[in-house]
């Protein structure tokens, strides 16, 4: 972290401030555009320095709350986890059995599923090849008939 705790921003900003707040009586009278700089610059450099002194001090608290916090994790497996909504506790290992039983109960679903493509992929085959047989006798009965038909005239002509 060194001497200065990440406070490096906040204190060049906070010097400049202060270098402009103490050169600004000498330079008034100079030139009213000067003092209009100045009005304009302390102010800010002051509001910068602020805000970077605020935004380490929120960044040096969330990173000592995030190191306690994954403390608190990572002391062991076998730390129990209180529901809020039923007020039951369960362990880690609880967790982890339940979630293997998931997982293999997601596994044979798939399985199924793959099945069932299977399945449908072979009815749908055999509903074209049926098609095919139903468009094959359609044609049969239609050429019976013709021949039937062309006969008739034969015996027409005669």
């Amino acid at each position: 972290m060194g001497y200065l705790g990440n406070h490096l921003a906040t204190i060049a900003t906070g010097i400049f401030a202060a270098v402009l707040t103490g050169l600004w009586p000498y330079f008034t009278d100079f030139a009213p555009i000067l003092n209009f700089v100045f009005i304009m610059a302390v102010p800010i450099t002051w509001f910068l320095t602020f805000t970077c002194w605020i935004s380490q001090k929120s960044t040096d608290y969330m990173h000592k709350h995030a190191a306690s916090h994954s403390e608190k994790k990572s002391l062991s497996s076998t730390q129990t986890i209180q529901t809020t909504t039923t007020g039951t506790q369960v362990s880690f290992s609880e967790i982890k059995q339940i979630q293997d039983e998931l997982s293999s109960e997601l596994n044979s679903l798939k399985e199924s599923v793959k099945i069932k493509d299977s399945e449908i992929e072979r009815l749908n085959q055999e509903i074209s090849n049926l098609q095919t047989l139903v468009q094959i006798e359609s044609l049969k009965t239609e050429l019976a008939n013709l021949k039937m038909l062309a006969s008739k005239r034969k015996t027409k002509s005669k």
